[in-house]
């Protein structure tokens, strides 16, 4: 068996305590004899999200042996909220322990750069690997088996039940719903979103007229109760009167017929994208990731593809989808099309000449024109949110995940994580707030000159009079919690650390198997090193004047079996992008290590 190396796991630590244990408070020493995985996640991150999917078999298939505790590590102001990781927990149906770590304690104990990471203690209470980003969950469950065989031998391995422990259900006619849409006779159809169906509403949007979906995760066409969908978002109607449907886990756009209550599947095969994949082609042999909203806009349905940041339409004509806009680098850089960058899109309204998207990560509203370019009004990077109004170039959002085109030519958005509508008016520049005290505003639809708001966080929806006057309130403004590496002047090493799981090898066969982007915010940052490249490890150089800002970097591994006997060899895609905030200071660090799979010798 290969050696490893071997880090004793520090404490879990955690203001806000555990959640899926029944009141318990675990220690690491609780959990020796067993397995542990560490799922650094903050329930703003889409990747997280996919991971937390990714992970359910293994979870299943090993219950007797490993403990998956989810360690929530929030980025914005609202994540650090124990009552919203609760409600994340439900509604992201984590069946797993979550420790509750708003002050980033144990994040930085483990010395974690990225959301998500994952981090493998053994039943000795030692570190034996790190992942960061999505694709692990295979080279995570060989490395599951080798400590399983090697700790049952040792007798350190002790099975039983895990620590988990189901809180108690919630009767509503809602769970956590995600988009809404209004009908011709003034009902409303909504993505109840946790109980993976869509339900129909009268015009008071209370009232249940009926469900389409069994109301259990699963890909199926069908009629009303035979369709099932996984975590379904997004609504628009399309030119045939059908409603196409964002359904997000089973990263598809499925299409519901009201009057026969059938559904079926447009775009996606139900596998997540990942780097090579097809970018274009028949709409049901592409594969897409996460998509979370769609608009009719151009002749062409357009789909807010969270997952990998970027905008993607389908054809109903051809059947065909293809990327509009984003390079699936995680930002915000207006242009073409094909230059700009998005940090995981989740809202979208067609208005005239304009698609308005709300950028979740970045805190942003942006718009795509006609030609294709991409323009933003309201929002600055990844680490800059806030509750601000005023010029929109001041103004600050926190996640938003709606926007509304309004009969005047203005935007609502629904501005998530500050609990707030706002709007946002074109011809005089300004921000404004619309409405307060709302609990994670995930959408909005204009119904008889009011706007009916889907209060996720509440499980309803709201309705509310357009004010004639904006609320005021007061200026917030915020950055991530995450404390800036300090970096030193001149040179810094930036290392990769990928090491390819057992069983596996780099996939060389047609070429170098690894790729490595590096850019900065501001760019002047950067005075040599940024730009695409094959090898992980490169040398960076920070310009003289340039004190603070950001490193991004993407990075990508492939490996395959390595074994002989088999001619067609299993591949998996290891992948994640960095934001890195750095500090230039005299003691900086001269070395950057991020970890993409392994452990980092040198640290």
């Amino acid at each position: 068996m290969t050696a490893r190396a071997r880090v004793r796991a520090p404490e879990l630590i955690g203001k806000g305590g555990w959640l899926n244990t029944g009141d318990r408070q675990y220690t690491l020493a609780d959990l020796r004899g067993r397995i542990v995985i560490l799922d650094f996640w903050t329930f703003c991150c889409v990747n997280c999200l996919h991971v937390l999917d990714e992970l359910r078999e293994l979870e299943e298939k090993h219950r007797d042996t490993v403990v998956i505790i989810g360690v929530h590590s929030p980025k914005f102001v609202h994540e650090a909220e124990h009552q919203a990781v609760v409600d994340a927990v439900e509604r992201y149906e984590v069946h797993h322990p979550v420790l509750d770590d708003p002050e980033l304690a144990t994040w930085k104990q483990y010395a974690v750069r990225a959301w998500p990471t994952l981090v493998v203690v053994d039943p000795e209470g030692y570190v034996v690997a790190q992942h960061a980003g999505e694709g692990h969950a295979h080279a995570i469950e060989k490395l599951v088996e080798e400590l399983e065989a090697e700790h049952a031998a040792k007798g350190t391995l002790r099975r039983g039940d895990g620590p988990y422990v189901a809180p108690e259900p919630v009767a509503t006619h809602l769970r956590f719903p995600g988009k809404a849409l209004a009908l011709p006779d003034g009902g409303f159809l909504v993505t109840d979103t946790t109980r993976h169906r869509l339900v129909e509403l009268d015009a008071d949007g209370e009232t249940v007229r009926g469900h389409f979906g069994a109301g259990e995760r699963g890909f199926a066409d069908g009629g009303r109760d035979g369709a099932r969908f996984s975590e379904p978002q997004g609504l628009a109607v399309l030119p045939d009167g059908r409603i196409a449907v964002a359904d997000t886990v089973n990263h598809a756009i499925r299409a519901l017929d009201l009057a026969t209550g059938e559904t079926t599947t447009l775009a996606g095969t139900g596998r997540q994208w990942w780097q090579g994949s097809a970018t274009s082609g028949p709409a049901t042999e592409v594969d897409l990731s996460s998509p979370w909203d769609i608009a009719w806009f151009g002749g062409r349905l357009w789909i807010a593809m969270a997952g990998v940041h970027q905008l993607w339409t389908y054809d109903p004509d051809r059947g065909t989808v293809r990327v509009a806009a984003g390079t699936t680098n995680e930002g915000l850089v207006d242009g073409p099309g094909d230059e700009a960058w998005f940090a995981q899109p989740s809202g979208l309204a067609a208005a005239g000449d304009r698609l308005w998207v709300a950028d979740s990560e970045t805190s942003a509203l942006r718009y795509v024109d006609l030609e294709g370019a991409v323009h933003t009004v309201v929002g600055t990077g990844l680490f800059d949110f806030g509750h601000r109004d005023g010029p929109a170039g001041q103004a600050l959002l926190q996640h938003p995940l709606g926007v509304t085109a309004l009969p005047d030519g203005s935007v609502a958005v629904s501005d998530t994580y500050n609990h707030a509508l706002r709007r946002y008016d074109p011809e005089s520049g300004q921000v404004t707030t619309l409405a307060t005290d709302l609990r994670e505003p995930s959408d909005a639809v204009l119904a008889d000159g009011d706007l009916v708001v889907v209060e996720s966080a509440r499980h309803r929806l709201t309705r509310l009079r357009l004010p004639e006057e904006a609320v005021r309130v007061a200026d917030r403004a915020h950055r991530t919690r995450r404390a800036a590496t300090e970096v030193a002047a001149g040179t810094l090493r930036l290392d990769v650390v990928f090491q390819a799981p057992a069983g596996q090898k780099l996939d060389t066969r047609y070429g170098p198997s690894t790729r490595l982007l590096v850019s900065s915010t501001p760019p002047e940052l950067l005075a040599g090193g940024s730009g695409p490249g094959t090898d992980l490890s490169r040398d960076l150089v920070l310009a003289d004047d340039v004190t603070e800002g950001v490193l991004h970097v993407s990075a990508m591994a492939a490996s395959c079996d390595d074994d002989p006997a088999n001619e067609y060899p299993a591949c998996h895609v290891h992948q994640q992008d960095w934001g890195v905030p750095v500090s230039v200071t005299a003691g900086g660090a001269s070395r950057l290590p991020l970890v993409l799979a392994g452990m980092d010798e040198q640290g």
